[in-house]
């Protein structure tokens, strides 16, 4: 089925107006949810809003919106003083500055979105489209929709646009949060840790090699469960081999398991335990006449 564009919109950078239309570049309705239902008769159930401090249920009309600046202590505000608040919406996405596209940490992404050429916009789609390919770069700018205020990077992929909404930057922790302890790596354990990189690397990513197994095993069993059949529970796999503690061992083992030629400590071991290599027979010779050869000298 072709996809459906949700909005349209226009790219503007200095005088330049590109119209292009919006389209999901995700499938949230393939996601597998439940509803909650009542165990003794199967109905769906309704969520109510109760009032904590008097217990009773309250009706949608009877319901205000507050922000609590204290422990329990909330100012109000009407539906007209919130829609006062919101920002407009706008038909175009703002370009702002043109930035290398690895200079935008993937951990500020967030919704995606396909751009196409809308009616008049397919010489421009393509031109900009082009250019930031050869460039490199990606457009930073903003966007303005239901209310709110949008960063968001259009970057060039195979024969079109995305653009990839973004957080900000209050909505990401930085990494000097977490507490990561400063550790020394050893020159063989980084190379043994390359190797095992160089062996796993592909030059490209097809996202179609990963399946959702759990996915895939749920709607199996909700296929059973609808076909009246009782669900049969798989067993937990079992955790393979002892745990390795020690990382240079770990890399040699993932090596060996990935057919590298990594050579263990037990395969030096054997080595080393080999006994040592017979002499020659003119060496052996030599040594059973010496005996013979100083008795003749003593007896002259």
């Amino acid at each position: 089925m072709a996809a459906r564009s949700i909005a349209s919109l226009s790219i503007s950078f200095g005088l330049v107006s590109i119209p292009v239309k919006l389209y999901s570049a995700t499938e949230a309705s393939q996601k597998i949810s439940f509803n909650l239902l009542h165990k003794g008769c199967g109905s769906r159930l309704k969520q109510q809003m109760i009032c904590a401090l008097e217990g009773v249920p309250v009706a949608r009309e009877d319901m205000v919106k507050g922000y609590e600046f204290a422990k329990d202590q909330y100012v109000e505000f009407t539906p007209d003083e919130l829609k006062a608040l919101e920002e407009a919406g706008s038909h175009a996405a703002d370009i702002a500055e043109f930035v290398p596209i690895s200079a935008v940490d993937p951990v500020y992404f967030d919704k995606a979105y396909y751009l196409a050429p809308d009616k008049g916009g397919a010489k421009p789609y393509a031109l900009f489209a082009k250019a930031l390919r050869a460039s490199k770069r990606c457009a930073i700018g903003r966007w303005a929709t239901r209310g709110k205020q949008y960063i968001v990077m259009i970057r060039p992929v195979e024969d079109g646009l995305v653009m990839q909404q973004l957080l900000y930057a209050n909505e990401v922790r930085p990494i000097s949060e977490i507490d990561i302890a400063t550790t020394d790596v050893k020159d063989a354990e980084l190379k043994l840790a390359q190797q095992l990189i160089d062996q796993q690397s592909s030059s490209t990513w097809n996202p179609r090699e990963y399946k959702d197994e759990v996915g895939q095993r749920i709607e199996a069993a909700v296929q059973q469960k609808v076909e009246g059949h009782q669900i049969t529970l798989a067993e937990e796999p079992e955790q393979g081999g002892a745990q390795i503690i020690d990382l240079m061992e770990a890399l040699r083992a993932s090596l060996e398991r990935k057919g590298g030629a990594a050579p263990s400590k037990g395969t030096a071991a054997k080595a080393a335990a080999k006994p040592a290599r017979k002499p020659a027979k003119r060496a052996e010779a030599a040594e059973e006449t010496a005996p013979k050869r100083k008795a003749a000298r003593k007896a002259k």
